[in-house]
């Protein structure tokens, strides 16, 4: 999965996350409170609530609205009912793109995904037209630099499945949904700090775009992060850091 330039893209889509906070803000808030409504609100019994509250920490959110959240889901205020749907579809030049939305209008939510699509050279597919191309993963990061050996030590003896080293010296450790947490405070333990870590759907494959293929591809996914009722963009591209620079 070696490729342009993984730590370079890290770094734009933290920046795109600083610039549109509130909106991101609003995305976890949600997630949270879905999580608790459907498997409680004791994150040490509910690994969802735990994996939403790891994800929205991540990005500061503050706990007293963590809190409301946890408890809006669990039943002390009223909520709109949300609705879990994942829309897939290709970019610019045919690599794959799964968008996990949640929403309370699912005719809107499709409208939105399908136009983001169509404006920026790509197309919608039927279920499980990409899906196949993808896998739950837990996704460690670490920075061009980091001890690879002390890395692969910790992390294999905590249950990981895997190191990769990528073309920019940035490492990733790879493992199992249930295992994730355990390879994650084991490494934190040993004062090994990821700039990034979730379980998410990383392909097995990455696929390589250039000039306006990719420029179009960035555009696209960025269009699709910002829509409301978006939470979550996979895809199997890999872009050079510069075409999200020119979207």
């Amino acid at each position: 999965m070696a490729g342009h330039s993984k730590w370079a893209n890290i770094k734009r889509h933290k920046w795109a996350q600083d610039a549109k906070r509130s909106k991101i803000f609003t995305k976890h808030i949600r997630e949270i409170t879905v999580a608790a409504r459907l498997g409680g609100p004791d994150p040490e019994m509910n690994a969802r609530l735990r994996l939403a509250l790891d994800r929205a920490f991540a990005v500061n959110l503050p706990k007293d609205r963590a809190d409301a959240a946890i408890k809006k889901g669990a039943g002390l205020e009223e909520m709109d009912a949300y609705e879990e749907i994942r829309y897939e579809g290709y970019g610019p030049g045919g690599t794959a793109i799964m968008v996990d939305c949640m929403t309370d209008n699912r005719n809107r939510t499709v409208s939105e995904v399908r136009h983001a699509f169509t404006k920026h050279g790509g197309k919608m597919g039927t279920d499980n037209s990409v899906a196949y191309l993808f896998q739950e993963r837990g996704v460690l990061l670490f920075a061009p630099g980091t001890d690879s050996d002390q890395v692969l030590e910790v992390a294999l003896e905590a249950g990981a499945d895997d190191l990769v080293e990528n073309d920019d010296g940035s490492l990733e450790v790879l493992t199992s949904p249930s295992s994730y947490r355990t390879v994650r405070d084991a490494l934190h333990e040993a004062g090994l700090e990821p700039e990034q870590a979730d379980v998410t759907q990383r392909p097995d494959l990455t696929v390589q775009v250039e000039g306006d293929n990719a420029v179009s591809t960035a555009r696209l996914i960025e269009r699709l992060e910002d829509l409301d009722d978006v939470q979550h963009v996979y895809t199997n591209a890999d872009l050079p850091a510069e075409a999200y620079e020119e979207g």
